[in-house]
């Protein structure tokens, strides 16, 4: 029987999905989780001043100011009344997703290789952006629906609709999506 040559083979993922792959995947996900453990804490501060920067960029004044820790990001407005509550939202819930994207490009063969490697945190700054983005449209949902009179006030119907959407489509699917399709367009791309 004649052996094919590679041009005559289907074009498919660079991995297959056998013993070895199972054993990278859960070595990938425990890496991915001891990591986001360990690092949580400043990667959260880093988002919240990045998504602050792009908020107060387009706020008429600048009033917002978003704090991170205990796993949790403060929203603070300098308009708030003093003794009004301070919300806050999840953090972990915004970035959990870092841990599967570990998780899928450990599935390729030699996932430490200098390439592969570098396609990796190429796809988690990636990410990071999105968690900006994530982080930008859950304080705009919480400003343009939760605060009552003043979100009825300032925001309209078309801008409260928008940015419940956008928040909620993060949360839905944006949010397990984000990893799958950084790991399709920067983690198989050797296999062409």
């Amino acid at each position: 029987m004649a052996r094919t040559r590679r041009a005559d083979r289907p074009a498919g993922p660079p991995w297959n999905l056998d013993g070895r792959a199972a054993v990278r995947l859960c070595v990938g996900f425990a890496a991915g989780l001891a990591f986001w453990f360990a690092f949580s804490a400043p990667y959260e501060r880093t988002v919240a001043a990045a998504a602050e920067a792009l908020l107060r960029l387009f706020e008429r004044p600048a009033v917002t100011a978003l704090s991170a820790s205990g796993g949790e990001i403060r929203v603070e407005r300098s308009d708030f009344p003093p003794a009004s509550p301070r919300p806050g939202v999840s953090a972990a819930d915004l970035h959990f997703n870092f841990v599967m994207l570990a998780a899928l490009f450990a599935l390729s063969p030699r996932p430490l290789e200098p390439r592969r490697f570098a396609r990796f945190w190429l796809a988690a700054a990636a990410l990071w952006g999105i968690h900006v983005l994530a982080l930008v449209a859950e304080v705009e949902s919480l400003y343009a629906t939760s605060l009552g009179p003043w979100s009825e006030a300032h925001y309209g119907p078309f801008a409260r609709n928008f940015w419940a959407a956008a928040f909620h489509f993060y949360l839905i699917a944006g949010r397990f999506a984000a990893p799958f399709a950084l790991w399709w367009g920067l983690g198989r791309t050797e296999a062409r």
